[in-house]
Parts: C-alpha cells; sequence; structure tokens
C-alpha cells in the first residue's frame, strides 16, 4: 500500500519543492494549501489541494511545510486529532527547539533540514551547478527523531530523502544539535559574515571609489580560493604574512567571544525569536 502522505503549506515557495518530490517518488500525497497563489501554483504541477480534514485522516505522515511561526498554532490544531502512530515532519528545528509543539506520546516527531548542495562538488551538469538550494543537485541532509519509536526514524529518513532527493548521504543528529546547525551555525555564524562581506564590497565602491564590479570579482575569487583552502578541499598554502594579517584583522571584523552565537541557550533565544518574533 502506498504511504498516505499529507503536506500543510503544499503551494508555498518551499512546500511547492517538497510537494513535487514527494508525488513524483509515488506516495499518496495530500496536499493542502489555503492560499489561491498557493493553489495556483499546484494547479499549474497538476496537483489538485484538498481539504485538511480529508487529508490528514488516515494520514501515517504528516508534513508542516509551514513558515516557523505558524508551525505552534497549525500543531496545536491538528495535533489532537492526529491518528496515534502518526509521524508529523517538521522541516526546520527552531519550532520544536522553541516548544511550541503540543504534548502528545503516542505520535512521532521527526525533524529534518537539507544542507544544500556542497560549493565544491563534483557535477558535470550545468543545471546541478546552478541548483544552490537543492533538488537538482545532490545534497546532504539532516535528521532527527525528536520522539518516537526507533522504527520511524527510518519511516522519516525515507521521506526526507524523498522530499530532497538526490541525496548525497544523511547525517542524524539530536534535536538540539540540529537546532546549532540551523539557525546557530547558517544564520547566526555564516549569514553575518557573507553579510559583511558584501557591505565591504559595497563601501568599496561608495567610499573608495572602486568600481563597484572589481571589488566583487576580488571578493569572489579570494573567497573562492580561501574556503577551498580553509574547508580543505585544496592544500591550505597561504603565505606566512597572509596568515599574520589575517590574526590582525580578526581582532578588527571578529569579535570576541563569537562562539556563543552556538551556545545551546542563545540557539534557544534565537529559535524563540524565530516562531515568536
Amino acid at each position: 500500500m502506498t504511504r498516505p502522505v499529507a503536506i500543510l503549506g503544499a503551494g508555498g515557495k518551499m512546500g511547492f519543492r517538497v510537494t513535487c518530490k514527494i508525488r513524483d517518488a509515488g506516495y499518496d500525497l495530500r496536499a493542502v494549501e489555503i492560499s489561491d497563489v498557493g493553489r495556483d501554483r499546484l494547479a499549474g504541477a497538476g496537483i489538485s489541494a484538498c481539504d485538511q480534514g480529508e487529508a490528514l485522516k488516515g494520514a501515517q505522515v504528516v508534513v508542516l511545510a509551514l513558515p516557523d511561526s505558524l508551525i505552534g498554532p497549525v500543531a496545536e490544531e491538528i495535533v489532537p486529532e492526529l491518528d496515534e502512530g502518526t509521524i508529523v515532519v517538521i522541516l526546520d528545528a527552531a519550532a520544536p527547539y522553541a516548544g511550541v509543539l503540543p504534548s502528545r506520546d503516542d505520535i512521532t516527531y521527526f525533524l529534518g533540514h537539507p544542507c544544500h548542495p556542497p560549493l565544491y562538488a563534483d557535477l558535470d551538469d550545468s543545471e546541478q551547478r546552478q541548483d544552490v538550494h537543492g533538488g537538482v543537485a545532490p545534497q546532504a541532509i539532516i535528521c532527527a527523531l525528536m520522539q518516537g519509536p526507533e522504527e520511524h526514524y527510518n519511516v522519516g529518513c525515507e521521506i526526507c530523502e524523498a522530499m530532497w532527493s538526490p541525496i548525497l548521504r544523511v547525517h542524524r543528529v539530536t534535536m538540539e544539535q540540529l537546532a546549532i546547525l540551523e539557525p546557530g551555525l547558517s544564520e547566526m555564524v555564516a549569514m553575518p559574515f557573507v553579510d559583511v562581506m558584501i557591505e565591504a564590497v559595497e563601501l568599496c565602491a561608495s567610499r573608495y571609489d572602486i568600481p563597484r564590479e572589481a571589488a566583487f570579482d576580488f571578493m569572489i575569487g579570494h573567497l573562492n580560493v580561501e574556503i577551498s583552502m580553509w574547508f580543505g578541499f585544496t592544500p591550505k598554502v597561504p603565505s606566512d604574512a597572509a596568515l599574520r594579517l589575517m590574526r590582525f584583522a580578526r581582532g578588527i571584523v571578529v569579535r570576541d567571544g563569537w562562539e556563543r552565537a552556538l551556545d545551546p541557550a542563545v540557539v534557544k533565544e534565537a529559535a524563540e525569536l524565530i516562531v515568536r518574533g
């Protein structure tokens, strides 16, 4: 029997991609979407939206492809109505880590999140090279069984592999570890550094009259070299002078104590900020 999978938010920007993947993988898809734009997007792919109550009835897996701020209210509404043993899949750790999921011991909460295609990958296909989100290019994914029987880990993992295929590898972590990765590592460490980099490019153009394209090409090219070396894709061979300058510059552009961004207490505060605003 084909496993019934209900997806709430099926026509959203994120939900639409995973909905199409679930459909293509041959599951019994129940797509729930309340917005006209989302319904039109589904219809354009030949997918019919259905009523939420109808979709949840008998569903073995329920995927919440929703904004973090809506996961708590929607879960409070639907979880009491789910069959015993239903697997609820959440696509981010923020809402679960913030503690907004309703308590019910006889259902499973499963978390999954894509790593996105790696910057350095052995790809010959130009379409894959242009895919930064995943779904065309292969990517790794992160999975966590928040609560539920151990055998449900394989089911949740199977759903996540289908949603984010093609898959390079699957990493299993705890809920807290996933929260440290997302939003901790991605949005609280990587994104601020990237934001400062583009600010620096703009500053070169606006304050120092360097052609913006020249500053952009210089930054992107050097990032290519430095990320490759520091992450081990090529030998790490910067000059001694460059390393001395890096240590000097860290005192200017990197605030002492930055590692607090990955402290579970700070990540918990960030998760609550994401969910509650």
